[in-house]
């Protein structure tokens, strides 16, 4: 038999139902918490309501079995709060965690960031001596400190300077860059007679031994930045060049001479890869004397002309003129079939074309003009 509920007015507390929904009449025991039994109940009465959707009622013993559960569901429903709890405290404990971490890092972080870093879109313009940290004197280690130079002239080896006669343009500049054993003396009409820094690679070194009295004696207002890597330039170890330069220093007392730092020398790789998208290693790529003396002229000058250097498409050129590799070694070398040679080889080569192609987009940014040959960027 089937019972027939009143409607909605009627029912109990709590009761929820679409008017004339009949369910069988052993479920009408339970309506709501503490529902008394129908033998307890006032003839009359209006009965209490479960309903329980569906076309098929729950049987009114699983329903008695049940109440008692959802009596202590009040407990459960805390289980959600709880969870929430704990997410935030364990939040809590996890910011305050790194925040202990990043104090007791920060002086390292500050020690970072505050560390002078070359760059070449920045120029020095605060008057009087800086601090240069990418270069360390021999043999104290104490950094380069020296007034910047409001304009440099940086002089190629390229046989493009025979027959210039830049020679006392290039003097005029407040300070004059140099590479490697490139000479003055017999070529002074062309090159110039300074020699402010001279950036020399550890290959060269030797180079500079065999007329060492030229070099070092005579020329002691020249400062010498040697640059290097691996074993030949370690200090702790004793490379073996830089006991060549330890030598140096002890036979002329006041011959200025620094090297490259190890930071500075991976600085130097890392703008490479940052031009030219290569990792200079991977690519097979030696960095030349060049592209150091570009950084530290960066570095130093407030205004630069780079004398004798084609630009990256000269080679390209049918027209272009054939001149020596290095302009104090006639007739060995032709330039443009070193540079190709170079660009072309797969390891173990200077990538001179890639350089200047770099050095074009720095003059972009940087007030650096290119002379004899004269070009634009």
């Amino acid at each position: 038999a089937h019972v027939r509920f009143p409607s909605s007015r009627s029912r109990g507390r709590g009761a929820a139902s679409a008017p004339g929904l009949r369910l069988p009449a052993r479920t009408a025991r339970f309506a709501g918490h503490g529902a008394p039994s129908s033998g307890s109940r006032a003839a009359g009465a209006p009965q209490p309501v479960c309903l329980v959707p569906g076309p098929h009622p729950f049987p009114a013993r699983a329903l008695e079995t049940a109440a008692p559960r959802l009596l202590s569901s009040g407990s459960s429903m805390k289980a959600p709060g709880r969870l929430l709890l704990v997410i935030l405290c364990s939040l809590g404990f996890s910011a305050a965690y790194v925040l202990l971490c990043c104090w007791a890092c920060l002086p390292f972080c500050l020690a970072s960031c505050l560390s002078p870093q070359p760059s070449t879109n920045s120029r020095p313009t605060v008057p009087g001596p800086l601090h240069f940290s990418g270069y360390s004197s021999v043999p104290d280690g104490k950094p380069l400190v020296r007034d910047p130079c409001r304009s440099c002239a940086v002089v190629s080896s390229s046989g493009q300077m025979l027959g210039s006669g830049l020679g006392a343009e290039i003097d005029s500049a407040e300070c004059v860059l140099r590479m490697n054993q490139a000479p003055t003396v017999g070529f002074e009409a062309d090159v110039g007679r300074r020699s402010t820094l001279r950036v020399v690679s550890h290959t060269s070194v030797p180079l500079l031994l065999r007329n060492y009295s030229h070099y070092f004696q005579h020329a002691r207002d020249t400062l010498y930045v040697v640059w290097g890597q691996g074993r030949h330039m370690d200090r702790a170890l004793g490379g073996r060049t830089y006991r060549t330069l330890l030598q140096l220093t002890e036979m002329y007392p006041g011959l200025q001479v620094y090297t490259f730092t190890e930071r500075m020398m991976a600085y130097c790789d890392q703008v490479f890869q940052d031009e030219t998208g290569k990792n200079r290693r991977q690519s097979g790529s030696f960095l030349s004397t060049g592209w150091f003396t570009m950084i530290l002229a960066l570095e130093l000058c407030e205004e630069i002309v780079v004398y004798g250097m084609v630009s990256d498409s000269y080679c390209r050129e049918e027209s272009h003129p054939s001149v020596p590799y290095h302009y104090f070694e006639k007739g060995r070398l032709d330039e443009c079939q070193m540079y190709l040679a170079h660009e072309r080889a797969p390891r173990s080569a200077h990538r001179f074309i890639t350089e200047k192609a770099v050095f074009s987009r720095w003059a972009k940014k940087r007030p650096i003009v290119f002379a004899h040959p004269s070009w634009r960027t």
